[in-house]
């Protein structure tokens, strides 16, 4: 595959911010989704720690001050920003930030390098991050 397909295709997975960010609720995000990333799941390491600092993949998260046990509002906000990236307001069904920790089996990516966080969409955090991507998102005023 060519550069320009490859750079069409990775254009396409992730939209302009603009698009993804005005739909979805960031109060949601910041109380319900955000948690999720600094949560310790049984043989797994937090989502933070591989997701910020050096990070080098799609999702990058900021990072925490020394001894911060969360983010600031600002850092809250960028973290929104970089998360309404990798999904499609709408459906839970799509996007990186629910498919790659989701296993294979349940209808996950094959690629995630951190291991399968969610063994199935029947896991209580799985749900909270599709709750905010179906119906988190912003009513209308």
């Amino acid at each position: 595959m060519g550069i320009r397909a490859r750079t069409a295709i990775f254009l396409l997975a992730f939209p302009p911010l603009g698009a993804s960010a005005q739909t979805l609720d960031y109060e949601f995000f910041k109380m319900r989704v955000q948690p999720i990333f600094l949560e310790k799941r049984p043989g797994h390491t937090r989502c933070v720690v591989c997701h910020s600092d050096r990070s080098n993949n799609a999702f990058r998260l900021e990072n925490l001050a020394p001894g911060a046990k969360s983010w600031t509002e600002e850092q809250s906000r960028r973290n929104f920003e970089m998360a309404s990236r990798l999904v499609v307001p709408g459906n839970a069904d799509a996007g990186l930030l629910l498919l790659h920790p989701l296993a294979p089996e349940a209808g996950g990516s094959a690629y995630h390098s951190g291991g399968r966080q969610f063994a199935s969409k029947n896991d209580a955090e799985w749900k909270i991050l599709a709750e905010w991507v179906r119906g988190g998102a912003r009513k209308p005023n």
